[in-house]
């Protein structure tokens, strides 16, 4: 109960944080109809004379691409490793070292509150482009997706967010993170199935990519909610997979924190 109520603090002043930028959420979510119609004009082209690709119609396919984009905002780990990097590198993490406090449990409920405001906002230049892409969505009626598909959102965000604690733990060794991060960024959207549907790539290389960590930070979830994955079993598959790499993600965090606490020194108050 102790740390339910410590915690929930935390997540309490995160979540009135995570308000009083709900304009910047907004924006970035507004912004995203911009991604949103340059998705439907270049999907729109490629399905020119083609009814299906991959075994999918450009409506599923749509349906995915619009999904993927409200996990971002429900899932995603924005800035979190460079939020942990500057913590590290101003001296501000001391402060977390002398308090009873797990600073991987304070940055998940930070990160847990934010997410819970961005994800509801995003839902907002959705609903108000609905009457135009309403007609362009299809999603499988299976009862069974529902809840694997939530199990499979935390476990991404768990996923999300554990990569990045690691990635920002990297301050402890390297002036200057950001180098690691984009390159982090560039395998995570090309793998992760920001970019196109990670079943449209050749078998064998599709195949390799499910053992990888990349598509259970996004493509997975979508692909359960939109029946891009068609079995429960082949579900189950993939959430044991994806729980087994949260699980390798939070060992290499504590290793990462603990190697990281023998080179930090603190000096003053």
């Amino acid at each position: 109960m102790m740390l339910l109520r410590k915690y929930g603090h935390v997540f309490s002043v995160g979540l009135q944080s995570a308000l009083v930028y709900r304009w910047n959420f907004f924006i970035r979510g507004s912004f995203s109809l911009v991604h949103l119609c340059l998705i439907f004009i270049l999907w729109g082209a490629a399905f020119t004379g083609v009814e299906q690709m991959g075994g999918f119609d450009v409506r599923q396919t749509l349906t995915y691409f619009i999904t993927v984009l409200a996990l971002q905002f429900m899932v995603g780990a924005f800035n979190e490793d460079f939020q942990i990097g500057e913590e590290i590198r101003n001296g501000l993490i001391n402060q977390f070292l002398l308090k009873p406090v797990n600073y991987f449990g304070y940055r998940l409920s930070l990160f847990a509150s934010a997410r819970i405001v961005s994800g509801l906002l995003v839902f907002v230049p959705l609903l108000a482009a609905a009457p135009w892409i309403r007609d362009q969505l299809t999603f499988p009626s299976d009862p069974w997706r529902l809840p694997v598909g939530l199990v499979a959102m935390v476990l991404a965000a768990a996923l999300q967010f554990t990569i990045a604690f690691c990635f920002g733990m990297l301050a402890f060794w390297f002036l200057e993170i950001q180098g690691f991060v984009i390159l982090s960024y560039a395998i995570e959207t090309s793998l992760g199935g920001a970019m196109f549907p990670l079943d449209l790539l050749p078998p064998g290389v599709f195949a390799v990519a499910q053992y990888l960590p990349f598509p259970y930070q996004m493509y997975f979830p979508a692909a359960i909610f939109t029946g891009r994955i068609a079995t429960p079993g082949e579900a189950l598959q993939g959430l044991a997979i994806q729980a087994a790499w949260v699980v390798v993600a939070m060992v290499a965090a504590r290793l990462l924190w603990a190697g990281g606490l023998k080179k930090h020194t603190a000096v003053g108050g």
